[in-house]
């Protein structure tokens, strides 16, 4: 009898960022004219792709150029990965006329100098944008909302220089820079609606690119006729294991913010109040002023 084969996902960093490496590598220079019993590939645009890495001397000057530190996982993303050899082409419609854009597929931080910038200051700029206004957001922690937007945006200001600094890694994806978490989460900031997307650098990477890992696999459905994407077993396992240590986690400052809707609630193993389990509920305040009512979250579209 044969003895099944298990993929093993690397715990230590520096091993999973060269598994990582090695993996979407491999699966980018998959040749679609091969038998393939998987059936999956990778997009054309990525085809050949290449990781471009960063030396120790670079990643010491862009801390430099920007008053950061990366923490030492983030250090080692950087030197091992850091971002590919070229980038995602988006198309869009515009009076009638198909137009196109291109972004990295994670920041490039020695090129992307106006988008990193951009990304360094979106926190701030999108959660304000959801505590400006005279109903808008307010945490517990924040005492009475002030009436003039000046004082509310000085106690806003001064919450944030405290909570622990967001560094981007691609698009509204920021990773916790803090020294004394034993977890360094990446989280998807999109104004005050906050949650964690990987309670670490690999939890999260095994999150956002599955697909380029190639760690899902076709399974039929007898009913539809079709083929879906189901997770690998070891991922399962992965993810299953994180699940079970949620609850008790903590983010200085982020964990009240995330609390303030309840769509941020599960990233702790959390249940929202009011939510029974038995239907998708929308995304409402779990904190509410007494000044005002408990309201849905309205997304804004952020330029």
């Amino acid at each position: 009898m044969h003895k099944k084969q298990t993929l093993l996902i690397p715990e230590d960093y520096t091993e999973f960022f060269y598994w990582v490496k090695q993996r979407t590598e491999t699966f980018w220079n998959k040749s679609k004219s091969l038998s393939n019993t998987d059936g999956y590939y990778c997009p054309d645009w990525v085809a050949g792709a290449k990781w471009i890495g960063m030396t120790n001397e670079q990643i010491d000057s862009i801390e430099a150029k920007y008053r950061i530190t990366f923490m030492p996982e983030h250090r080692a993303f950087l030197r091992i990965l850091h971002t590919i050899d070229r980038k995602i082409v988006n198309e869009y419609e515009e009076e009638g006329e198909t137009k196109t854009y291109q972004k990295s597929f994670f920041y490039n931080w020695l090129e992307d100098d106006d988008e990193i910038v951009f990304k360094l200051n979106w926190p701030y700029r999108t959660i304000f944008d959801d505590v400006l206004p005279s109903q808008g957001v307010w945490l517990k922690s924040w005492g009475t909302r002030p009436a003039s937007v000046e004082e509310r945006e000085r106690i806003f200001a001064e919450w944030y220089a405290k909570a622990p600094k967001l560094l981007p890694l691609t698009s509204h994806r920021f990773l916790v820079s803090l020294a004394d978490l034993v977890d360094r989460p990446v989280l998807s900031v999109y104004g005050a609606d906050t949650i964690v997307y990987g309670w670490d650098l690999r939890l999260y990477l095994l999150n956002e690119i599955t697909d380029h890992l190639d760690l899902y696999v076709p399974v039929f459905d007898k009913e539809d006729q079709c083929y879906y994407a189901e997770y690998r077993d070891e991922l399962k396992e992965v993810f299953d294991l994180a699940q079970q240590k949620l609850p008790g986690k903590d983010i200085p400052y982020w964990k009240e913010l995330m609390l303030y809707w309840s769509s941020g609630w599960s990233s702790f193993g959390l249940t929202p109040p009011g939510d029974n389990g038995e239907m998708v509920q929308p995304i409402m305040s779990t904190y509410v002023p007494e000044e005002q009512e408990a309201t849905q979250k309205t997304f804004r579209t952020y330029e």
